[in-house]
């Protein structure tokens, strides 16, 4: 006989109060949304995604939103709207919003990083140039490297995700001044 096994096992079916059940599920699942989150902390990810059956977990680092230096209308993607009249023009006082810059787009999910290994300089800087089909990155998915290939030519305005962060499919990538 040895002595890690539970009394009574092996001398009949198990009986196990459903209220102990729950609490020791439950505690389980706390104690793996910790170290998830912990796994999170440590990393250079923005985001983790966890999906097992028909259950999902998505765990976010509060990111401080950087603080625009100019006077420009915020963007329809950051959940503000400027004011209009109802014949559609702008209230008085409303800045006009720019257009937007054309960008490079994630064509799938993944870690993004800009350059072919850790060290080395990256596939495109800001202020640099950009030629369509040029590899401007990679993202990992699925253990597999995607190159990222520019479908724009142009100065590189700037690179938007840091090296190692979460991309979601048709995020921009880069911004794209044309010449």
């Amino acid at each position: 006989m040895t002595d890690d096994l539970a009394p009574g096992a092996g001398t009949g079916p198990a009986t196990v109060d459903p209220a102990d059940a729950a609490t020791g599920g439950d505690a389980e699942l706390l104690g793996l949304i910790d170290r998830l989150a912990e796994l999170l902390h440590r990393s250079d990810l923005l985001e983790l995604e966890v999906e097992s059956g028909g259950t999902g977990l998505i765990l976010r680092k509060a990111v401080a939103q950087p603080v625009a230096m100019s006077s420009a209308a915020p963007s329809p993607e950051s959940g503000t709207e400027t004011a209009a009249h109802p014949d559609g023009q702008p209230a008085a006082g409303a800045a006009p919003v720019p257009p937007a810059t054309p960008s490079v787009k994630a064509p799938l999910t993944g870690i993004f990083y800009a350059s072919p290994a850790p060290g080395s300089a990256p596939y495109v800087q800001a202020g640099g140039e950009v030629a369509v089909g040029q590899v401007i990155g990679l993202i990992e998915a699925m253990k597999l490297f995607n190159e990222i290939k520019s479908d724009l030519a142009g100065r590189v305005v700037r690179v938007l995700p840091e090296s190692g962060a979460l991309v979601k499919a048709k995020q921009p990538l880069i911004e794209v001044e044309p010449l």
